[in-house]
């Protein structure tokens, strides 16, 4: 397991969504690896500091992310329902939709300013 983590904008995590594997690599194939630009980040974890690389949720960049997940829930969405019809929907399509729900829900947080793909 993997994790895509939100920060708030005093640098504090607020979320942290675990992904598979599996999940991560399509993510990473698709246009959300090419979303916002990375930036070394200085923030304090637990009383630790850390300099990460972040991508910051500006509004041009959140609106963005939001929509690449928005467009993949529909996508997503439509093929479980089209597998629904011929058969049970397969166990890999169900788990990138309830993930790509999950993350669109942190990404309309306007309260998480950052965004870690670890």
């Amino acid at each position: 397991m993997l994790n895509i983590e939100f920060f708030s904008s005093d640098k504090q995590l607020m979320c942290r969504v675990e992904v598979a594997d599996t999940f991560l690599l399509w993510l990473a194939r698709t246009d959300f690896a090419r979303i916002g630009e990375e930036a070394a980040t200085d923030l304090s974890i637990n009383g630790e500091l850390f300099t990460l690389p972040l991508v910051q949720l500006a509004p041009a960049t959140r609106k963005t992310f939001v929509e690449f997940f928005t467009d993949s829930v529909l996508l997503h969405t439509k093929q479980v329902i089209l597998q629904l019809e011929h058969d049970k929907p397969q166990a890999e399509l169900v788990y990138r939709l309830k993930k790509l729900i999950e993350l669109l829900d942190c990404l309309k947080n306007e309260e998480y300013q950052y965004l870690q793909r670890v």
